[in-house]
């Protein structure tokens, strides 16, 4: 399912036009990206919680040369589902 097949199953669902389901898809997103910037997680009962895991500098290597390279620390959104979803979906 892609973002407007999404956005039409939530304008069927809540009966609503698709442009207003487009913009509170918008929202959602936009909230959940801005709290997981902020360092802040997302939980959501049921669905699951969204983070941001720490991801240590490491040393790699370059498949053309074999050459070592350092590859620097960054931060990675995370997501967990939480027991609802997971049960659903098995």
């Amino acid at each position: 399912m892609n973002k407007s097949e999404l956005i039409d199953a939530i304008a069927a669902s809540a009966d609503i036009s698709k442009a207003t389901a487009g913009k509170a898809l918008d929202a959602v997103i936009e909230s959940v990206t801005d709290a997981l910037k902020s360092g802040d997680s997302v939980v959501l009962v049921g669905f699951g919680t969204f983070s941001v895991t720490d991801r240590p500098a490491r040393t790699g290597r370059n498949p053309q040369t074999g050459k070592a390279l350092e590859i620097a620390a960054a931060k990675k959104p995370s997501f967990k589902a939480g027991k609802a979803l997971k049960e659903a979906v098995n």
